[in-house]
Protein backbone atom coordinates (compact mmCIF):
# COMPACT_ATOMS: atom_id res chain seq x y z
CA UNK A 1 0.00 0.00 0.00
CA UNK A 2 1.16 3.68 -0.37
CA UNK A 3 2.34 5.42 2.08
CA UNK A 4 0.16 8.46 1.89
CA UNK A 5 1.59 12.15 2.55
CA UNK A 6 -0.97 15.22 3.06
CA UNK A 7 0.71 18.35 1.37
CA UNK A 8 -1.15 22.07 0.88
CA UNK A 9 -1.86 23.71 -2.19
CA UNK A 10 -0.42 26.95 -1.96
CA UNK A 11 1.11 27.19 -5.26
CA UNK A 12 0.59 25.28 -8.78
CA UNK A 13 4.33 24.01 -8.34
CA UNK A 14 3.45 21.57 -5.73
CA UNK A 15 2.06 19.27 -8.34
CA UNK A 16 5.11 19.27 -10.28
CA UNK A 17 7.57 18.88 -6.45
CA UNK A 18 4.97 15.92 -6.01
CA UNK A 19 5.33 14.06 -9.18
CA UNK A 20 8.80 13.81 -9.11
CA UNK A 21 8.79 13.00 -5.60
CA UNK A 22 6.63 10.21 -6.53
CA UNK A 23 8.99 8.88 -9.01
CA UNK A 24 11.99 9.05 -6.15
CA UNK A 25 10.39 7.09 -3.38
CA UNK A 26 9.06 4.48 -6.56
CA UNK A 27 12.82 4.43 -6.99
CA UNK A 28 13.81 3.77 -3.79
CA UNK A 29 10.83 0.63 -3.41
CA UNK A 30 8.77 3.39 -0.80
CA UNK A 31 5.46 3.75 -2.93
CA UNK A 32 3.76 6.93 -1.86
CA UNK A 33 1.06 9.18 -3.11
CA UNK A 34 0.16 12.37 -1.79
CA UNK A 35 -2.91 14.52 -1.23
CA UNK A 36 -3.46 18.16 -1.19
CA UNK A 37 -5.24 19.87 1.19
CA UNK A 38 -6.11 23.92 1.02
CA UNK A 39 -5.23 24.83 4.24
CA UNK A 40 -2.65 23.79 7.00
CA UNK A 41 -5.75 23.28 9.92
CA UNK A 42 -7.14 20.56 7.29
CA UNK A 43 -3.99 18.94 6.90
CA UNK A 44 -3.24 18.26 10.97
CA UNK A 45 -6.66 16.91 11.12
CA UNK A 46 -6.02 14.62 8.23
CA UNK A 47 -3.03 13.43 10.00
CA UNK A 48 -4.86 12.86 13.63
CA UNK A 49 -7.66 11.19 11.68
CA UNK A 50 -5.68 8.86 9.70
CA UNK A 51 -6.51 10.20 6.45
CA UNK A 52 -3.02 10.44 5.44
CA UNK A 53 0.33 8.99 7.30
CA UNK A 54 2.77 11.94 7.19
CA UNK A 55 2.00 15.28 6.73
CA UNK A 56 4.44 17.97 5.02
CA UNK A 57 3.53 20.92 7.57
CA UNK A 58 4.50 24.37 8.38
CA UNK A 59 6.59 24.80 11.92
CA UNK A 60 3.22 26.66 12.89
CA UNK A 61 0.99 23.57 11.96
CA UNK A 62 3.52 21.02 13.16
CA UNK A 63 3.20 22.54 17.02
CA UNK A 64 -0.64 22.69 15.97
CA UNK A 65 -0.42 19.30 15.86
CA UNK A 66 1.87 18.94 18.47
CA UNK A 67 -0.39 20.10 21.20
CA UNK A 68 -2.98 18.10 20.08
CA UNK A 69 -0.90 14.87 20.43
CA UNK A 70 1.04 16.02 23.45
CA UNK A 71 3.94 16.40 22.09
CA UNK A 72 4.29 13.04 21.19
CA UNK A 73 4.30 13.58 16.97
CA UNK A 74 6.96 11.85 15.22
CA UNK A 75 9.06 13.99 12.89
CA UNK A 76 10.47 12.09 9.45
CA UNK A 77 12.53 14.72 8.07
CA UNK A 78 13.13 18.48 6.84
CA UNK A 79 14.63 21.02 4.74
CA UNK A 80 18.24 22.35 5.47
CA UNK A 81 16.83 25.54 5.13
CA UNK A 82 14.33 24.64 7.36
CA UNK A 83 17.15 24.04 10.27
CA UNK A 84 18.45 27.80 9.96
CA UNK A 85 15.22 29.97 9.58
CA UNK A 86 15.15 33.48 10.82
CA UNK A 87 12.81 36.48 11.12
CA UNK A 88 13.91 39.63 9.87
CA UNK A 89 12.81 43.18 10.50
CA UNK A 90 13.25 45.82 8.14
CA UNK A 91 13.16 49.27 7.73
CA UNK A 92 13.46 52.21 4.71
CA UNK A 93 17.29 52.83 4.18
CA UNK A 94 18.97 54.78 6.40
CA UNK A 95 16.16 54.41 9.16
CA UNK A 96 17.14 51.82 10.74
CA UNK A 97 17.06 50.86 14.59
CA UNK A 98 19.16 50.51 16.86
CA UNK A 99 17.20 48.84 19.85
CA UNK A 100 14.23 47.39 19.91
CA UNK A 101 12.54 49.63 22.26
CA UNK A 102 12.92 52.32 19.58
CA UNK A 103 10.20 50.51 17.60
CA UNK A 104 8.08 51.94 20.45
CA UNK A 105 5.22 54.27 19.33
CA UNK A 106 6.30 52.88 15.64
CA UNK A 107 4.19 51.39 12.92
CA UNK A 108 5.11 47.50 12.34
CA UNK A 109 3.79 45.48 9.55
CA UNK A 110 3.59 42.18 9.72
CA UNK A 111 2.27 39.04 7.42
CA UNK A 112 -0.65 36.90 8.16
CA UNK A 113 -1.74 35.96 11.45
CA UNK A 114 -1.24 32.64 11.49
CA UNK A 115 2.51 32.67 9.75
CA UNK A 116 5.25 31.48 12.43
CA UNK A 117 7.37 33.60 10.50
CA UNK A 118 6.06 36.85 9.70
CA UNK A 119 3.77 37.38 12.30
CA UNK A 120 3.73 34.75 15.68
CA UNK A 121 7.53 34.77 15.71
CA UNK A 122 9.05 38.25 15.51
CA UNK A 123 6.15 39.45 18.48
CA UNK A 124 7.18 36.52 20.63
CA UNK A 125 11.11 37.42 20.45
CA UNK A 126 10.85 40.72 19.89
CA UNK A 127 8.70 40.50 23.94
CA UNK A 128 11.99 38.51 24.53
CA UNK A 129 14.03 41.39 24.39
CA UNK A 130 12.05 44.01 26.13
CA UNK A 131 9.54 45.23 23.39
CA UNK A 132 5.62 44.37 23.92
CA UNK A 133 5.35 45.59 19.95
CA UNK A 134 1.23 44.59 20.37
CA UNK A 135 1.11 47.02 22.85
CA UNK A 136 3.80 49.51 22.30
CA UNK A 137 3.63 49.42 18.38
CA UNK A 138 1.13 50.06 16.36
CA UNK A 139 0.45 47.06 14.36
CA UNK A 140 -0.39 46.89 10.34
CA UNK A 141 -1.58 42.99 9.45
CA UNK A 142 -1.79 41.76 6.38
CA UNK A 143 -3.97 38.40 6.90
CA UNK A 144 -3.96 36.95 3.16
CA UNK A 145 -4.23 33.51 2.32
CA UNK A 146 -4.87 32.18 5.73
CA UNK A 147 -4.42 28.78 6.10
CA UNK A 148 -1.30 28.54 4.48
CA UNK A 149 0.48 30.33 7.42
CA UNK A 150 2.74 32.27 5.01
CA UNK A 151 3.70 30.20 2.40
CA UNK A 152 2.34 31.74 -0.61
CA UNK A 153 4.47 34.86 0.22
CA UNK A 154 1.62 37.72 -0.22
CA UNK A 155 0.96 38.91 3.35
CA UNK A 156 5.60 39.44 3.47
CA UNK A 157 5.02 41.21 0.02
CA UNK A 158 2.31 43.60 1.06
CA UNK A 159 4.47 43.91 3.91
CA UNK A 160 7.74 44.98 2.17
CA UNK A 161 5.52 47.53 -0.09
CA UNK A 162 3.80 49.21 3.07
CA UNK A 163 7.81 49.78 4.57
CA UNK A 164 8.82 50.97 1.32
CA UNK A 165 5.95 53.24 0.40
CA UNK A 166 6.06 54.86 4.38
CA UNK A 167 2.76 53.01 5.71
CA UNK A 168 4.79 51.59 7.91
CA UNK A 169 8.35 52.10 9.70
CA UNK A 170 8.94 48.63 9.68
CA UNK A 171 8.45 45.28 8.67
CA UNK A 172 8.98 41.67 9.48
CA UNK A 173 9.48 38.90 6.95
CA UNK A 174 11.23 35.73 6.87
CA UNK A 175 14.98 35.56 5.46
CA UNK A 176 14.48 33.30 2.86
CA UNK A 177 11.63 35.20 2.00
CA UNK A 178 13.30 38.49 1.22
CA UNK A 179 16.09 36.90 -0.44
CA UNK A 180 13.61 35.36 -2.92
CA UNK A 181 12.56 39.01 -3.46
CA UNK A 182 16.04 40.29 -4.04
CA UNK A 183 16.61 37.44 -6.52
CA UNK A 184 13.37 38.31 -8.03
CA UNK A 185 14.76 42.10 -7.92
CA UNK A 186 11.03 42.90 -6.28
CA UNK A 187 11.32 46.94 -6.80
CA UNK A 188 10.09 47.63 -3.16
CA UNK A 189 13.18 45.65 -1.79
CA UNK A 190 15.98 48.30 -3.21
CA UNK A 191 14.32 50.64 -0.92
CA UNK A 192 15.17 48.60 2.26
CA UNK A 193 17.51 47.63 4.50
CA UNK A 194 17.78 44.72 7.26
CA UNK A 195 17.41 46.30 11.15
CA UNK A 196 17.08 42.98 13.48
CA UNK A 197 17.69 39.30 12.62
CA UNK A 198 15.71 37.32 15.33
CA UNK A 199 17.60 34.04 16.78
CA UNK A 200 17.66 31.07 14.30
CA UNK A 201 14.37 27.93 14.74
CA UNK A 202 13.14 24.91 12.58
CA UNK A 203 10.28 25.78 9.10
CA UNK A 204 8.87 22.90 7.76
CA UNK A 205 8.91 18.90 9.01
CA UNK A 206 7.32 16.19 7.99
CA UNK A 207 5.58 14.79 10.77
CA UNK A 208 3.28 11.60 11.49
CA UNK A 209 1.52 10.29 14.32
CA UNK A 210 3.47 8.11 17.33
CA UNK A 211 1.71 5.05 16.23
CA UNK A 212 3.23 5.00 12.51
CA UNK A 213 4.70 1.74 11.76
CA UNK A 214 8.63 1.79 13.18
CA UNK A 215 9.65 -0.09 9.95
CA UNK A 216 7.60 1.77 7.54
CA UNK A 217 8.70 5.27 8.90
CA UNK A 218 12.40 4.44 8.74
CA UNK A 219 12.52 3.37 5.44
CA UNK A 220 9.90 6.16 4.29
CA UNK A 221 12.60 8.52 5.79
CA UNK A 222 15.70 6.59 4.60
CA UNK A 223 14.36 7.20 0.91
CA UNK A 224 13.60 10.53 1.85
CA UNK A 225 17.14 11.10 3.10
CA UNK A 226 18.75 9.78 -0.35
CA UNK A 227 16.96 12.11 -2.36
CA UNK A 228 20.16 13.80 -3.75
CA UNK A 229 20.41 17.35 -5.42
CA UNK A 230 23.17 15.80 -7.18
CA UNK A 231 20.63 13.73 -9.47
CA UNK A 232 19.45 15.70 -12.68
CA UNK A 233 16.11 13.88 -12.50
CA UNK A 234 15.06 15.33 -8.84
CA UNK A 235 17.42 18.84 -9.36
CA UNK A 236 14.62 20.95 -10.67
CA UNK A 237 11.57 19.59 -7.77
CA UNK A 238 14.29 20.11 -5.27
CA UNK A 239 14.53 23.90 -6.72
CA UNK A 240 10.83 24.33 -6.52
CA UNK A 241 10.67 22.82 -3.05
CA UNK A 242 14.03 24.89 -2.00
CA UNK A 243 16.40 21.90 -0.52
CA UNK A 244 19.16 21.31 -1.55
CA UNK A 245 19.61 18.54 1.46
CA UNK A 246 17.27 16.26 3.40
CA UNK A 247 17.85 16.73 7.26
CA UNK A 248 16.27 14.15 9.94
CA UNK A 249 14.47 16.28 11.92
CA UNK A 250 14.42 16.94 15.64
CA UNK A 251 12.37 19.21 18.26
CA UNK A 252 15.06 21.58 19.48
CA UNK A 253 14.15 24.52 16.96
CA UNK A 254 10.07 24.64 17.59
CA UNK A 255 10.94 25.64 21.56
CA UNK A 256 9.97 29.33 20.57
CA UNK A 257 7.08 28.81 18.96
CA UNK A 258 5.34 26.60 20.79
CA UNK A 259 5.59 28.93 23.57
CA UNK A 260 4.58 31.58 21.60
CA UNK A 261 1.23 29.97 20.36
CA UNK A 262 0.62 28.64 23.94
CA UNK A 263 0.96 32.09 25.17
CA UNK A 264 -2.16 32.46 22.73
Amino acid sequence: MDVRVGAVAYHPRIVTIWEAFLEHFEREDVPTDYILYSNYERLVEAVLAGDVEIGWNTNTAFVALEQRLGGEARILGMRDIDARFATLIVTRRGEAFGEVGDLAGKRLALGSRDSGHAAILPLHYLAEQGLDAASECELARFDTDLGKHGDTGDSELRVIRAVAEGAADAGALGEPTLAAFRGERVPAVSDLEVAWRSPTYYHCNFSALPSLDEALARRWEGALMAMSYDDERMRQAMDLEGVKRWLPGDRAGYGSLAAAMSEG
